[in-house]
């Protein structure tokens, strides 16, 4: 009898798509270049370790990178491409002890991030097209689809596990443009099968700009929200059950109250650049960041299960100032 396929979590565990700053030569504070923004107080050209950087390869203000304004490293995540760098493909060569892979090193870091990310999407596909993960309720699947997902899976597994000159010389647009069209089909045939689906048509954002665009409590069950700009955006109360938020920049967005509970390739990247509060309801294996805030006292219910609020518990509204 075949053994029953692994879960996302277990297939990112084994894949070592999780972050491991402790197997890492800091190369993130290193390699990536820094701009004086609300992300970061200071310049930083790609090469330079940061200020911050101990000798040990670890942070030295890590408990406090927000209240110092290095915000963006906070939300960065490499998707355990740093420790694969380090330990699999330089064998654990130290830059520097080691100054002469410090070139190829450093410009593999960006390479490598987008292949495991990418891995990161993949496995969330397989678990989609079975039917093991996303929309609660959905129980038939694409055999045909799961077998070309698995087949990618090892494609950009074996591509991770290559020389850093192959990988440096890999055409990243191709590659994602080669899975793209696998996600995308996960991605329907979920949303299709979805006890979540509103009334009518679905909302269509993918590649939208909705920077700062007011959605509060907007019902953006089953939406595309593929690559939409987010930046700021408020979506406080809105239902994104089942919505696929695959590179979507949320940047800023406030997801207060927010129901995201089977929303679609969701990282945590993703949601710890975005606010939120106690309310926010997130899909399993993500987590309420450090700094979203508690509940207001006044704060709504998120959406019920049919994208409604309860009766009687309407949010107060706050007196608008006469202009």
């Amino acid at each position: 009898m075949p053994s029953s396929p692994s879960s996302p979590a277990t297939e990112r565990e084994r894949l070592g798509l999780h972050a491991d700053c402790a197997a890492c030569f800091g190369l993130c504070c290193v390699a990536l270049a820094f701009t004086r923004s609300a992300d970061f107080p200071i310049d930083k050209d790609a090469g330079d370790p940061c200020r911050n950087l101990r000798p040990d390869h670890r942070c030295g203000i890590h408990p406090e990178l927000r209240e110092r304004g290095f915000v963006g490293c906070t939300v960065y995540d490499c998707f355990g491409a740093g420790q694969k760098i380090s330990r699999v493909t330089f064998a654990g060569q130290d830059w520097r002890e080691h100054p002469e892979v410090r070139s190829s090193m450093f410009a593999l870091l960006p390479v490598l991030r987008h292949v495991h990310e990418l891995l990161w999407y993949l496995t969330e596909a397989v678990a989609l097209s079975t039917g093991r993960a996303g929309p609660a309720g959905q129980a038939d699947h694409d055999p045909s689809l799961t077998s070309e997902l698995r087949a990618a899976v090892a494609r950009v597994e074996h591509l991770s596990l290559g020389s850093p000159q192959d990988l440096l010389a890999q055409d990243l647009d191709a590659l994602r443009g080669g899975v793209n069209p696998l996600l995308l089909r996960a991605s329907e045939g979920a949303r299709a099968r979805s006890p979540h689906q509103p009334r009518g048509r679905r909302a269509d954002h993918r590649g939208a700009d909705l920077v700062g665009r007011r959605l509060a409590r907007a019902d953006l069950r089953g939406a595309s929200l593929r690559g939409t700009l987010l930046v700021g955006a408020d979506l406080r109360g809105a239902d994104l059950r089942s919505a696929d938020l695959v590179g979507a920049d949320l940047r800023g967005a406030d997801l207060s109250g927010a129901n995201l509970t089977d929303a679609l390739f969701l990282t945590q990247a993703q949601v710890n650049a975005a606010r939120g509060d106690t309310t926010t309801r997130l899909p399993d294996g993500l987590v309420h960041p450090g700094h979203w805030t508690a509940a207001p006292t006044d704060a709504a219910p998120a959406p019920g299960p049919h994208g409604r609020r309860p009766r009687g518990d309407h949010p107060r509204r706050a007196a608008r100032p006469r202009r």
